[in-house]
């Protein structure tokens, strides 16, 4: 018996919930990011500003070009977070068989639920829609791989004017070679540019095209990347639905708008991220060996550095002071810095082992898990460690 998966994609997630808490936008041209005199970016942008040529990652101050009358929105995550745990919460609510693989997106294993799967996705984006005000759309097949393919014909199918297309496509079991044969190669995993651009000189320009070609042949042009080309192109895909990752690392990073010299800043920048990771780490109660550093110049020279400590932490302060000695070692007085960031790997459960000498340690981790509690209650700004 196959299986039966659910794609789901909340459509231009982030404009689409600025239009519920603004109705007044909707069918207007507008964007969420940054200011185009700050070096912004494109977070999402509504579809009657992606009519006018607008794209997602495009540097804010060329949207502008574009449409100069362009409604430009700072981006509230903490919003979309809430909105998107919402969404998830109805799909789990549906079956415990729930992939997340972005704020909004998921994969589902319905497979064992006894209603069609038109009907539950019909539900699923009327749901959705009602109660959330958010459209959606879907994609069903026997596996992941053409299920968020389907979820992509769907949407490029259902395309209305300024309107978000809540496309719906189901690929019955059996046909998923049929289904992604005219399909352009690029929209198959594993197609990016330099693999597209190579296809296109084979003459291979449809997943059917790379559907034709012997399996051997691809592996000798592409290596292991080509044995999975030739699977998927067929629509084989054996992978199941994931419903938790192991946590390997957990970093903050930050893009100034204007490049800071300023030593005092970047320290205090250096500080609020090493208390959101080791909040995070807390809060999953882990704690990890190498903290490592990240760093951009005016140049977009990027470099990282990390040092292994003795033992596990989760604390913030460790943290920084860890990050400022890495930070030491490779800027120059007065360098200008773009990007800085910190993260933790090498996670695993926390060790602890209480000494006759450690009761203060101990006393301050308890109280950092009060700080932690009422933070989690009340909100960030409720209460602060003094420096």
């Amino acid at each position: 018996m196959s299986r039966i998966i659910l794609h789901l994609d909340l459509d231009a997630f982030y404009c689409s919930v600025e239009e519920t808490q603004n109705p007044t936008l909707r069918g207007k041209p507008f964007a969420v990011g940054g200011r185009p005199d700050e070096r912004g970016v494109v977070a999402s942008c509504s579809y009657a500003a992606r009519a006018l040529g607008i794209r997602s990652a495009m540097p804010m101050s060329r949207a502008i070009r574009l449409c100069g009358n362009l409604i430009i929105i700072p981006g509230r995550h903490k919003l979309y977070g809430e909105y998107s745990e919402k969404v998830m919460d109805k799909l789990r609510n549906l079956t415990p068989l729930v992939e997340q693989i972005s704020i909004d997106e998921a994969f589902l294993d319905i497979s064992d639920i006894r209603e069609a799967p038109a009907r539950i996705a019909l539900d699923l984006q009327t749901g959705i829609k009602n109660e959330l005000h958010l459209p959606s759309s879907i994609g069903i097949a026997s596996n992941k791989l053409v299920a968020k393919i389907a979820t992509e014909v769907g949407k490029k199918s259902s395309k209305k004017k300024n309107e978000p297309p809540f496309g719906l496509t189901i690929v019955p079991a059996g046909d998923e070679a049929k289904f992604l044969a005219p399909l352009p190669a690029d929209m198959l995993w594993g197609v990016g540019p330099k693999t597209s651009a190579r296809l296109t000189e084979l003459g291979i320009r449809t997943i059917g095209d790379i559907a034709n070609w012997p399996e051997k042949e691809l592996v000798n042009l592409f290596g292991e990347n080509g044995r999975d080309l030739w699977r998927h192109a067929h629509g084989i895909d054996n992978r199941p639905i994931v419903t938790e990752y192991e946590t390997k690392s957990i970093s903050q990073e930050t893009t100034f708008n204007v490049d800071v010299r300023d030593d005092k800043t970047l320290e205090k920048t250096l500080r609020e991220q090493s208390k959101e990771v080791a909040r995070q780490l807390r809060k999953n109660d882990l704690a990890g060996k190498t903290v490592k550093l990240k760093i951009r110049w005016s140049d977009f020279t990027t470099l990282t550095r990390q040092t292994t400590l003795p033992t596990s932490t989760d604390n913030d302060d460790e943290i920084f002071r860890t990050a400022v000695k890495l930070m030491k070692t490779v800027r120059k007085p007065n360098q200008a810095v773009r990007l800085i960031g910190v993260g933790v790997s090498g996670i695993g459960a926390p060790v602890r082992q209480l000494s006759l000498w450690d009761a203060g340690s101990e006393k301050s981790r308890k109280l950092q898990e009060v700080v932690d509690q009422l933070q989690e209650k009340y909100g960030r700004d409720v209460i602060h460690r003094g420096e």
